[in-house]
C-alpha cells in the first residue's frame, strides 16, 4: 500500500467514476484500475461495487475512505512542514517601516529573529504608510509597521502597537501654550508643520479637519518627528504630533492635546493572511517584543507616523 494508491482510491470514491478519477489524477483509466485492484488485493476486500454504472463504495470501501483521506492529509502536512523549514532556512524576510519612525521593539524583534535564523536574509525598508500597506498587499513586503487612522486594513491581518491622541506642540511663548485647551480651529488659525500625506498621523489630522470643514495651512512638512519638533521650536509653525513624539521635546515645546481630534493615531504591524514561513516565524518575535514578553526588549520611544 502506498500514498499513490490511496490518492487514486479517494479520487474514484469522490468522482464515482474511474474515468473521471483518471482525468483528475492525470493517468490512464487502466492505470487507476490496476492500482485500485492491487490495493484491494493487499487489503483482502473489494472497495468498489463495479456492477452498477457508477463506481460505488462497498462497506469495506466506506470504512477505508476516512482513513485514506486522513493519511493523505497527514502526508501533506509532513511535506508542508519540511517545506516551511527549508524555505525559512533559505528564505528572505522583507519588513517595511514608516519613514521617520523609531521603534526599539521592532529592532529587538529583528535582532532576535536574525540570531535564531542567520540563514534568512533580512531587509528593512522605509516608506510612507500608504505605500507600505500596498507593498504588503502585493507581496513586495512580508510585513510592515505602519501609521494609520484605522485599526483594520482590507485584506490584511494586523496588530495595533500604539494608539494615542494627536497634540499641538508650540514654544512656551506661543499663544496656544497659554491656553488650557486647544481645538482644531485654534490650531488652524496658525501655520502648521506636520508629517507628509500618506502617513497615519497626517491622515488623522486631515480627516479631523475635513469633518469640521477646516482647511489649515500646512506650511511645512517633515517625515521625522524630531524635524517637525525642531521647526516648531524655532517658531515657524504649530507642530502636529502624537503624544509620544512630542514628549522628548518637553523642555522646548509645550504640548496640548487637540480636544476635538478624538480619533487616535495608530501604529500597527500588518501582514497578509497567507504569509511566508519567514514572516510567520518573525511574528512570534514581534508579538513577544511589542507586548513586553521578551527579556531582550529594550525600553525605547515609540513614535507613530
Amino acid at each position: 500500500m502506498d500514498l499513490r494508491q490511496l490518492e487514486y482510491f479517494v479520487a474514484v470514491a469522490e468522482e464515482r467514476s474511474f474515468t473521471r478519477a483518471a482525468e483528475r489524477v492525470h493517468i490512464s483509466q487502466s492505470g487507476v484500475s490496476a492500482q485500485i485492484r492491487q490495493l484491494e488485493r493487499e487489503l483482502g476486500a473489494e472497495l468498489f461495487d463495479r456492477s452498477a454504472r457508477a463506481a460505488t463504495l462497498t462497506a469495506a470501501g466506506q470504512a477505508a475512505l476516512g482513513h485514506a483521506r486522513a493519511a493523505l492529509s497527514a502526508a501533506g502536512s509532513v511535506s508542508q512542514a519540511v517545506g516551511d523549514v527549508t524555505d525559512l532556512i533559505r528564505g528572505r524576510l522583507t519588513v517595511g517601516m514608516v519613514t521617520g519612525c523609531t521603534i526599539t521593539p521592532l529592532f529587538d524583534a529583528l535582532a532576535a529573529f536574525h540570531r535564531a535564523h542567520p540563514g534568512v536574509e533580512v531587509r528593512l525598508l522605509e516608506d510612507t504608510s500608504d505605500r507600505l500597506v500596498d507593498g504588503v498587499r502585493s507581496h513586495t513586503l512580508d510585513l510592515a509597521l505602519v501609521g494609520s487612522a484605522a485599526a483594520e486594513h482590507e485584506g490584511l491581518d494586523s496588530m495595533t502597537i500604539v494608539s494615542e491622541r494627536i497634540v499641538a506642540a508650540v514654544p512656551a511663548d506661543h499663544p496656544l501654550a497659554k491656553r488650557s485647551s486647544v481645538t482644531l480651529r485654534d490650531v488652524s488659525a496658525h501655520p502648521v508643520v506636520c508629517m507628509p500625506p500618506g502617513t497615519g498621523l497626517r491622515t488623522v489630522f486631515d480627516e479631523a479637519c475635513a469633518a469640521q470643514g477646516l482647511r489649515p495651512v500646512i506650511a511645512l512638512e517633515a517625515s521625522a518627528a524630531d524635524a517637525v519638533a525642531g521647526l516648531a521650536a524655532r517658531g515657524l509653525a504649530v507642530a502636529v504630533l502624537s503624544a509620544s513624539m512630542a514628549a522628548p521635546h518637553d523642555g522646548r515645546l509645550t504640548a496640548r492635546t487637540i480636544d476635538d481630534a478624538t480619533s487616535p493615531a495608530l501604529l500597527s504591524l500588518v501582514w497578509k493572511p497567507d504569509r511566508s514561513p519567514a514572516a510567520r516565524e518573525f511574528l512570534r518575535y514581534g508579538r513577544r517584543a511589542f507586548t513586553g514578553g521578551s527579556d531582550e526588549r529594550a525600553d525605547g520611544r515609540v513614535t507613530t507616523t
